[in-house]
This record gives structure tokens, sequence and C-alpha cells, in this order.
């Protein structure tokens, strides 16, 4: 295999990049049968980061079934938090050694020649579920009560000042003994709100990160399906937050439908006004999306469903001091055959869908369903 021809500005990177990782330890000179390619792709900040395109590896590599964990679920857990401390491992992955026996396997071909991995490199399909691995060990008992890890990314939530200052003692305590290391300028430490997996957390509730609402707000009008895949992926992330995100999106997703069927080319879609309008509402909902709250599974839940003439929609809340606030959004489209029920039937629909839906809320809790 040859290496990605690239200019000698990009050369020049790759260069110092190759030299601070053999003086660092992290790869060495390779023999390795294994050969797969360099890229350079951009940072936020304007500058490049050193891939390697491991997607060949990856197809011959037989996945770890380790779960890693749910953003609802982690989100969930921030009920009680009026204290924030998020803490980013050092370049996390750089962290765990690679087994000797499958060094090789992880080489890449560069202007300079063929190098292997000491560490375990970013780009492997089994990384993210071995770092999760290792954070569950380290954190092993502490974990859900006063933290929260994904992947490299921890967060430390008690209720009171004097109880995060001794949980964050625990949590130092039990990196430094598994030799792990942090980047001090990525930590924030006893905030009131911190942005924390896609969301701002605060004291009040939940809502989506202001600078990712920003990027949708500038996302352009598609001109192909991989476009309306990108944006309905990007909004539908968030999509707790819109009430009838199915039914404002039912014009976009019907672009998908269609071109499923038939099979079109994917630079091909037919515009209308009707998707011009659902692509103007998705913005414009989430932008005014509102602050969500962490449910409290000591208290009643309260589902309000809806069902029109081609989707579902739900809604979940609980009531405080006499104040109902929203836990969560959900909807749907109906399917060709439950667009012909009758009214009634539809909304059985809606009921059995809801309560399927918000599951993990529901069981084991008193409902009201309205």
């Amino acid at each position: 295999m040859q290496p990605y021809r690239l200019p000698p500005s990009k050369k020049a990177i790759v260069d110092k990049q190759l030299e601070e990782m053999l003086e660092a330890g992290q790869i060495a000179p390779s023999r390795s049968p294994w050969a797969s390619p360099i890229a350079l792709s951009p940072k936020k900040d304007g500058s490049l980061r050193f891939c390697v395109d491991y997607r060949k590896l990856n197809a011959s590599t037989i996945r770890t079934a380790y779960p890693m964990p749910r953003v609802d679920d982690t989100l969930d857990s921030l009920r009680e938090a009026k204290y924030i401390s998020t803490l980013d491992l050092r370049s996390g992955y750089w962290q765990i050694e690679i087994d000797p026996d499958s060094r090789d396997k992880t080489a890449f071909i560069t202007h300079r020649g063929l190098y292997e991995f000491l560490v375990m490199p970013f780009g492997l399909s089994n990384a993210p579920a071995t770092f999760q691995r290792l954070m569950d060990i380290v954190l092993a008992g502490i974990k859900w009560q006063s933290c929260l890890v994904y992947i490299d990314d921890i967060i430390v939530f008690p209720p009171t000042f004097e109880q995060h200052v001794h949980d964050l003692s625990i949590v130092f305590d039990r990196l430094t003994n598994a030799g792990l290391t942090l980047k001090a300028s990525k930590c924030d430490f006893c905030r009131r709100e911190l942005k924390y997996l896609g969301h701002l957390i605060t004291a009040d509730g939940i809502k989506p990160d202001p600078g990712l609402v920003a990027s949708v707000q500038l996302f352009p009008q598609p001109t192909k399906i991989k476009d309306i895949q990108s944006f309905l992926g990007l909004t539908g992330y968030y999509r707790k937050f819109i009430k009838d995100y199915a039914k404002i999106a039912e014009p976009l997703i019907s672009q998908l439908r269609s071109h499923q069927k038939s099979n079109r080319a994917m630079n091909h879609i037919e515009w209308s006004d009707k998707c011009t309008k659902a692509f103007g509402e998705l913005k414009t909902a989430l932008t005014q999306a509102p602050i969500l709250q962490t449910p409290n599974f000591n208290e009643p839940f309260i589902l309000e469903i809806d069902a029109c003439d081609y989707g579902l929609g739900a809604i979940l809340s609980q009531e405080y001091d006499n104040q109902q606030f929203v836990i969560a959004y959900a909807s749907r489209t109906q399917t060709a055959a439950e667009r012909n029920h009758f009214p009634t039937e539809k909304e059985a629909l809606a009921i059995y869908w809801a309560t399927k839906h918000f599951r993990p809320y529901l069981e084991g809790t008193m409902i009201y369903i309205n």
C-alpha cells in the first residue's frame, strides 16, 4: 500500500507529529505486514489532527460486547447536581498500552516509512469500549453515585459543596492509583452550569448546548439526500426537547423514505415548500427549546398522549410545587396501516407506544395518563 499523497505543508505537520510520538514512546518503527494510511483532519481551532484510517483493519476486527453508557441515563442521573466538575484525561487513549502481540496490526504508513503504535490509537473500533471498561474499573463503587464517566469525560456532581470537594478528592486518588493523568486546561471545577455530552447542565435543568444549536442554525438548505440525513441527525439528537418532532420533520423524513424505495441517486431530492417549512420549523424549535427537568423516581409521572392523522406524540412530565415540568417529548410517524385506524384505535396505539417508549421512567412508578 502507498501512503496518501500530502502537500509539503502537511508533510511538515506529519514530520512534527511523528517526532513527538517517537520521543514520547507512543510509536516505534515497524516491520508489520499491516499498513493503514494516515490523514490530517481539521480541529475546531483550525489546526490539524493526525489520524490513521483503520477502516480495513476494523472490518476484520471482532467487536467487543462491552456496553457504552447511554447519554439519556447519564443526564437523568444529574437531578441533585448543584455543583458540577468535569475532568478530561490527557490523550486518554494513549494512556493505555497495546498488547505486544497486537502492535503490528496498528501499523500505519507515511512518507517517512512504516510505524506502529505502542499505545492504543484513535480510530480502532474497540478503542471506545476498551477505555470505557478501564474507567468503569477505576471508578467502581462511586460511579452513578457521585460521578459518571463517558469514555474519557468524567463528571462529578454531589449536591453540596462540601461533598463535592470530598468526592473530587476520591476521584483524584482513583486516577492517581491507576496511573492516569488529567489535562488541566480541559477540566472545570465547581461550576453551577457546564457543557457535557452536547448539553448544558444547569441547576434549573438541562438544555441543548448553545454552540451546537448555533451550528444547526447555520446549516444550509439541503441539496442532496446526504444533507437531509445530516440535518436530521443533528436535530434528532435533541428530539426530546422538541414537541411533535416527527410531525414537523415528516416532509424531510418522507424524502428519505421515497429515496429508499426508488433507489435514486444520492444527489437527487425533490425539495418542496413543505420541506422548506419543516427545515425552518426544526431550526426555530431548537432555538426555543425548553429547559427539561431530570426525573424524580420517587414521584408520580404524568404522560400526555396525542394521535393525529399521521403521527403519535407524547409528553412526559412531573409536578412540583403545583407546577408541571416537562422531562421529555417523544413522537413518531404512523405507518401506512396505522393511518387507516379509527381515532380511538390511534389513541390506544399512542398510549401503548408512549408507555413502551418511556418504560425506563414509568415501570414501577405511578402514572397519570391524559
